[in-house]
């Protein structure tokens, strides 16, 4: 987003990220006590090249207070992956990381192409299952399940949950998004 996006939230605007978000980005997901944390260094880098296919909610003093990480996968150049969805705690419960996944999605069609969303979820996180399911209804996209990745398959021999694949899409009209 070239132009941030004003929401519905109070003081709350939607932004591409920018590497100074890195580190915001990491503490929300570290905070989140639900995501994977990947290293400082890879939201560093998320943030400076993947920013066109990202998005960060910011406050009225411009701090991240959410944040959707994703790219275009290479060998499907019309499926946006999902990789991390966040919302800090303050912020959570008023409809922050739909209105982030929507924001997003019709940005994406605009500009890549794209007609299919992506992403894995393990299970038991409830609270992603329910923004992906109620994703693909508010566009009325066929929703498709997978396990994509078994427990068995993660080699770091530590008790991964399987990840499954949500496949979304695709989506009839850029105007469903």
């Amino acid at each position: 987003m070239t132009t941030a996006q004003a929401l519905p939230f109070k003081g709350v605007r939607l932004d591409s990220p920018e590497v100074k978000d890195g580190a915001a980005l990491w503490r929300i997901a570290r905070d989140s006590k639900t995501l994977d944390l990947n290293s400082s260094y890879s939201y560093l880098l998320w943030c400076r090249d993947f920013s066109g296919t990202s998005v960060v909610a910011r406050d009225e003093q411009g701090e991240p207070v959410g944040f959707i990480t994703a790219y275009i996968r290479p060998e499907s150049p019309q499926t946006l992956l999902v990789w991390q969805v966040a919302v800090d705690a303050a912020h959570r419960g008023r409809g922050l990381a739909a209105t982030l996944l929507d924001g997003l999605a019709r940005r994406v069609a605009g500009t890549h192409g794209v007609n299919r969303v992506e992403t894995t979820i393990t299970p038991g996180n409830t609270a992603s299952e329910r923004l992906f399911t109620s994703f693909a209804a508010r566009h009325g996209a066929p929703l498709e399940r997978e396990v994509l990745f078994s427990a068995e398959e993660f080699p770091d021999g530590s008790a991964h949950d399987p990840e499954v694949l949500y496949l979304i899409g695709p989506f009839t009209t850029k105007e469903s998004l």
